[in-house]
This record gives structure tokens, C-alpha cells and sequence, in this order.
């Protein structure tokens, strides 16, 4: 599996943030995960990427412990945090090459990522010139850099515009084909333009699991299904 968990649990001040959570992703699965604020979305993916230790159970990414190996873990992962942190006063280029180097990655990767991502134009402007879903733009190609086998991607499109919502679609669904990617999001045209298989959380918990396929066979729209699951 290239991503597994085991009945992982995390407490934050003693609340349960998540509670005896297990999945598994495949290669070339695009999964969505879906719940309201404060569903423990974030807390899980933090913990897949080695950022945070899980209090229960494990986590495995392409069976190598996210605890036990979190160095090892970390190179194999392409990470967009919720809030995409970026070094403003970084040209876009320069903080690519930065990121590359973090990772042991050749820079002739960079041209290839700011090609499809659509900062060719970007690339010589300091990244606090930029509009917000540019800098989405960024932190993906920053995700994208390594060229990793597993992509974990916090609201994505965040501030992408209409036609920018379509392009990276498009790029997240060509990864998708031989990449693992774990995406969460509050837009449910999203998960169905993008995933195979969505994962319903609530208060720490998963509630419900299916493929996209099975709402379009049961004439149940994504929306009712997730008020059914995280009422």
C-alpha cells in the first residue's frame, strides 16, 4: 500500500482529535477526504507527512514507518499544507531551487513543474507579487519538485480562479495516474471531478467510505451523502 494507517489516534490537551483512524491508499488512487471543520482532516495528513507523532497505532507510506522513518518518509512525499507556507521575499525560481536542494533534486526538474503549473511567467517575480492562487500555484510546484511518489494536498485550490480551478484539476488527474494523492477539500465538485474513492471523517472518526462510482450507480448525490454521514 503506499499509504496505510492502523487504528490511529491523537489527542490534542487531552481531546480526541483522531480516534482509531485505519486506511489504505493505492498506487494511482486518488482519494478525497471529506468532513467539517475540525474533523481531524488536517491532524491526519500532519501525521502521514512526519510532522506531528501519532499517540495510537501506525502509519505506513509506501511501507515505511511515518514515526520510525520520518527522514526516509519525508523524500518519498510532495506536501501543500493548508495554509502553504512560502518565503514572500523568495523570486518564485530562486525558492524552487531552494526547495529542490532540500530534497537532493536536480533543478531540471523546475522548468518541467513551472511549464505545467503556469508560472513560466512567474517564475522571476518575488513570490509576494504574486496573486493568492498563484501562490497556490507555487506551493504546488514546490510539492511537486522531487517528482514523489505520494502527493498529500490540504485544500489545494484555495484561492484558484474559475480557469485556474480546470488547469489544476487537470495536472492533480494526470499525477493521480501514477502517484498517490490524498487530497481534502470543502468542494464537492472537486471530489467528484477529481477522485476515485472518497473517505467520510466526523469528530475524529471515519463514518463512511466508497468509490465515486457508487454514487453515480445509486443516483445519491456527493452532497446528501455527506450530510448523512457527518450530521
Amino acid at each position: 500500500m503506499a499509504i496505510f494507517t492502523n487504528k490511529i489516534s491523537k489527542k490534542y490537551d487531552g481531546q480526541l482529535a483522531l480516534d482509531e483512524v485505519s486506511l489504505d491508499l493505492k498506487k494511482g488512487e486518488i482519494v478525497g477526504l471529506l468532513g467539517p471543520n475540525g474533523a481531524g482532516k488536517s491532524t491526519l495528513m500532519k501525521i502521514l507527512t512526519g510532522y506531528i507523532p501519532a499517540d495510537d497505532g501506525y502509519a505506513k507510506i509506501c511501507d515505511l514507518d511515518c514515526s520510525k522513518q520520518s527522514l526516509a518518509v519525508r523524500k518519498l512525499i510532495g506536501y501543500l499544507p493548508e495554509n502553504n507556507p512560502l518565503y514572500d521575499d523568495m523570486y518564485v525560481h530562486e525558492f524552487l531551487k531552494f526547495v529542490a536542494d532540500i530534497y537532493g533534486s536536480p533543478y531540471s526538474k523546475i522548468e518541467d513543474r513551472l511549464e505545467k503549473l503556469g508560472l513560466q511567467e512567474e517564475s522571476h517575480k518575488k513570490i509576494k507579487q504574486l496573486s493568492k492562487g498563484y501562490q497556490q500555484r507555487v506551493g504546488l510546484a514546490a510539492a511537486l519538485v522531487h517528482d514523489p511518489d505520494v502527493l498529500i494536498l490540504d485544500e489545494p485550490t484555495t484561492g484558484l480562479d474559475p480557469n485556474q480551478l480546470v488547469e489544476i484539476r487537470k495536472l492533480i488527474r494526470a499525477i493521480g495516474k501514477n502517484k498517490t494523492v490524498l487530497l481534502s477539500t470543502h468542494i464537492m465538485q472537486e471530489v467528484e471531478a477529481l477522485c476515485d474513492r472518497v473517505i467520510f471523517i466526523k469528530k475524529g472518526k471515519i463514518v463512511r467510505e466508497c468509490s465515486i462510482e457508487t454514487f453515480t450507480k445509486n443516483g445519491e448525490s456527493l452532497e446528501e451523502a455527506f450530510y448523512k454521514a457527518t450530521k
